[in-house]
């Protein structure tokens, strides 16, 4: 007879247990992507999901989002109505903790790697004149300045923000805590608060 020893059982248990849990998330995927506007193949939604505009969301073959994303396409605030549109592209994982917001455009293209805590937002509670600025926040407009727009094969760095307006440029890497106000060119690499072109990449001769 085969002897099993406590530590090899409780190996054998948690891999039977993670492999149930992950099962499960796919099936709870699968049934959650038929709320989106449009889905690729083998989406993967992580636990405490919070959705917001589904119907707006358009996500390509082979998504993965880990727990506790926020993804908001808000149509309206109030009185005011918007038209957003939230478009992920093939191959993108999100990690943990992560929260994309729009009111006008968020596009994320193929094979974009995005860390945790990361926060993407086409939109602000007001602008910076004294008007606004004299009123609670929560009573200022929402506005956006314009889309944000992340190209393929981007890896944006833990803790960092890409804020509207702005397109990063293919293959370029946002290092962590970085605040993105302005265009990332591709091949690029950025980091600071506000983000700056520390390096830029090109083919050797």
């Amino acid at each position: 007879m085969w002897a099993f020893s406590d530590t090899l059982m409780t190996n054998i248990l948690e891999k039977i247990i993670r492999r149930i849990k992950w099962e499960y998330r796919l099936i709870c995927s699968w049934m959650f992507s038929f709320s989106l506007a449009s889905v690729g193949c083998r989406p993967y939604f992580g636990k405490d999901l919070v959705v917001v505009g589904a119907r707006h969301i358009h996500v390509g073959n082979n998504f993965v989002a880990h727990d506790r994303l926020r993804i908001e396409a808000i149509d309206s605030n109030g009185p005011e109505r918007f038209n957003p549109e939230i478009r992920i592209g093939n191959n993108v994982i999100i990690n943990y903790d992560c929260h994309i917001g729009a009111v006008n455009l968020v596009e994320i293209g193929n094979n974009v790697l995005i860390a945790s805590r990361v926060y993407i937002s086409d939109h602000d509670h007001g602008t910076t004149s004294f008007e606004d600025m004299r009123l609670p926040p929560v009573q200022r407009r929402v506005v956006s300045k314009g889309p944000v727009v992340i190209k393929d094969n981007v890896w944006i760095g833990e803790g960092a923000v890409i804020l509207a307006n702005v397109i990063i440029g293919e293959n370029s890497i946002v290092a962590a805590n970085a605040v993105v106000t302005r265009d990332v060119p591709p091949f690029s690499v950025v980091a600071g608060v506000p983000a700056r072109i520390i390096k830029t990449v090109t083919p050797k001769e």
